[in-house]
């Protein structure tokens, strides 16, 4: 490095091993104070650049780590929307798989996920996603007809199924079949079926399938599943997508204060605000929502009631912990859905104008020369309803404002508080704070013909299906064949838009009481461009305690969600600051090294050289090598 060399006379001289012009002399008494400083001093100096290091590492790491954590997260989910197109990598052995089997009513339809190993955390779920074959397409396969057309030869079942489970069997890796688990779960055919039909058709699957397959498969794994259950899968599968429990939030995200259910002593935590889910199909329409606060009831029966409608559960692998425990309001309304309702609606008005007409001595509705007029029909679109020996012709007049009224008295509601459809118990909703996604026939009202699909607007879309019903026939029909609609829009569509616009409007404002100046609800066909169907959130609630068995061995990297994604984020902070103290502690020994240095020369120095250093003569040079 260098040399220091001190006679007992009188300059100083630093030179570096580098350029000449870098070579200079002092005189010792024109040395700042500063390069030789007292103990006390340094210490003072180090205990003051210690304090500044730290302040700045607290305010960089705890403002920027949050902030880091914030975007990282965000920055996850999309990536996560778009690996989640990606054809998925079965040669990686770290990733697990799982089948669920639909058996609806029309058809049976296996679906199959993967998911990473669990990161050990407590506090996240599995990422479990939809898997996609070599083309990138979800790895989906149905058949025809439902499982409940079997109730009379049970022993088929497991015939009926095995195709689909050889197509879930090739295209997960053989060695992993072992630990995929298996659920077959029934909805809405077997539910109509007897408990004797019901059982032989499952007790035929808990038998040939282990026999034939080998996945993780128990006898708990086949039921038939409720409404109740099959609407809080969906609630689940939906919010999982949205990244709804994921409790690191963004600046500026919605969140909402929640009473866990069970522990109404225990103070409300705050956290990410849920979306809640309408969905009206052909035949039924289902409403489902976290309800945050402990509900109370008007009345014991209401109480009563209201426990076949509200679900609590915890989607976390702790049951001591309470960060994923929810309350869900599910509610299935049958004969609500749009299709349903029209046909209530025709079988209405035959039955009155078959009495009116007696009543009166009439023969309205009788011919096509004489129609009834139903304002829920499109201007002069003529309509045939009822059976042969009694058919009902109509005539459409095109009001949405009467036909509105005409449709209230067929959502069954009451007076009694906290009610819906049908008279059915529904918890208060925060409507200042909350968000709805509605689906199927929501989206297709607003979508299909009014082009107006997404955020939805009440006074918005209120003039636009008013301005569609007052449209005439002619017209409609030929800005259909003009293309002006939706490519899937077709001519029953055209028809009963009218209708659906009106159902649609009348079930959202007055059968579950929302606003018209409500902003939050968004209609839609697809989240993140992707259905999300209910089997999703089946088996994300089944599969919540497979974390456990990697978490005794991640215990020792802590507990919390970001910790593994901000470690690296810390240690570059500790970095630099360790570097800061290395540099400031050599400086502070040098500084003590050349204090020493010129103690020893002073005493080294006679009496006589003694006057050059307080009258500041000139003095001999003290060669310094750097």
């Amino acid at each position: 490095m260098g040399s220091l060399s001190l006679p007992s006379f009188a300059r100083i001289s630093f030179s570096c091993l580098f350029p000449a012009s870098w070579h200079f002399s002092l005189p010792s008494h024109l040395i700042p104070r500063i390069l030789l400083p007292s103990v006390r001093q340094l210490f003072f100096i180090g205990l003051a650049v210690g304090v500044v290091g730290l302040i700045y590492l607290l305010l960089v790491i705890g403002k920027g780590h949050d902030s880091w954590i914030r975007k990282e997260s965000h920055f996850h989910r999309h990536l996560a929307r778009l690996t989640d197109v990606e054809a998925t990598d079965t040669s990686n052995p770290n990733l697990n798989y799982g089948l669920v089997v639909d058996c609806g009513s029309s058809g049976s339809r296996v679906f199959v996920y993967c998911w990473p190993r669990h990161n050990g955390n407590p506090h996240e779920l599995l990422d479990i996603r939809q898997m996609r074959d070599q083309h990138r397409k979800p790895v989906v396969m149905k058949i025809k007809p439902g499982i409940s057309e079997l109730a009379t030869t049970p022993e088929k079942a497991s015939d009926y199924i095995y195709p689909l489970l050889s197509f879930a069997a090739q295209h997960i890796p053989k060695n992993k079949h072992q630990e995929t688990p298996l659920y077959i779960l029934c909805t809405a055919g077997m539910r109509v079926l007897s408990e004797s039909q019901q059982e032989a058709l499952l007790e035929d699957l808990r038998t040939d399938i282990p026999v034939h397959f080998n996945f993780l498969f128990s006898d708990s794994h086949v039921e038939v599943i409720s409404g109740k259950q099959e609407g809080v899968y969906a609630w689940i599968g939906i919010n999982f997508v949205l990244g709804k429990f994921n409790h690191v939030h963004n600046e500026g995200e919605a969140v909402v204060e929640v009473q866990v259910p069970g522990n109404d002593q225990q103070e409300a935590m705050v956290r990410k605000r849920t979306a809640g889910v309408l969905d009206m199909g052909g035949v039924s329409t289902q409403i489902a929502y976290e309800v945050p606060k402990t509900v109370s009831f008007a009345s014991p029966q209401q109480e009563e009631v209201a426990k076949n409608l509200l679900a609590e559960f915890n989607l976390g692998c702790d049951a001591h912990r309470t960060e994923h425990v929810y309350r869900v309001y599910v509610s299935t309304f049958l004969g609500f859905g749009g299709n349903a309702a029209r046909k209530r609606y025709e079988d209405n008005l035959v039955r009155n104008s078959a009495t009116r007409n007696k009543f009166l001595g009439q023969h309205v509705g009788e011919t096509a020369e004489s129609p009834l007029l139903d304002p829920c029909l499109p201007t002069d679109l003529q309509d045939e309803v009822g059976l042969t020996a009694q058919k009902l012709y109509l005539r459409g007049t095109g009001d949405f404002d009467q036909c509105r009224q005409l449709l209230q008295p067929f959502l069954n509601h009451t007076n009694e508080t906290h009610t819906s459809l049908n008279g059915i118990y529904q918890p208060s909703i925060d409507y200042n704070n909350s968000q709805f996604y509605g689906f199927s026939e929501f989206y297709y009202c607003t979508e299909d013909v009014l082009r107006m699909g997404g955020d939805y607007n009440s006074s918005t879309y209120a003039r636009a299906a008013k301005s569609y019903c007052a449209t005439q026939w002619r017209t409609l029909k030929e800005r259909f064949d003009s293309g002006l609609y939706a490519s899937h829009a077709d001519l029953h569509r055209l028809k009963y838009q009218c209708f659906k616009s009106s159902w649609m409007y009348e079930v959202f404002h007055s059968g579950f009481s929302f606003p018209t100046n409500y902003k939050n609800l968004k209609t839609a066909l697809l989240v993140y461009e992707k259905e999300v169907q209910w089997t999703l959130g089946a088996i994300l609630y089944r599969t919540r305690f497979l974390p456990l068995r990697d978490i005794p061995q991640e215990s020792l990297k802590g507990v919390h969600s970001h910790w593994r994604h901000s470690f690296s984020f810390v240690n570059n902070h500790y970095l630099f600051l360790a570097c800061f103290l290395v540099v400031l502690l050599s400086i502070l020994l040098y500084l003590l090294r050349l204090r020493r240095i010129h103690r020893r020369a002073s005493q080294r120095c006679t009496p006589s050289s003694v006057p050059w250093l307080e009258q500041g003569l000139g003095s001999p040079t003290l060669p310094l090598t750097l």
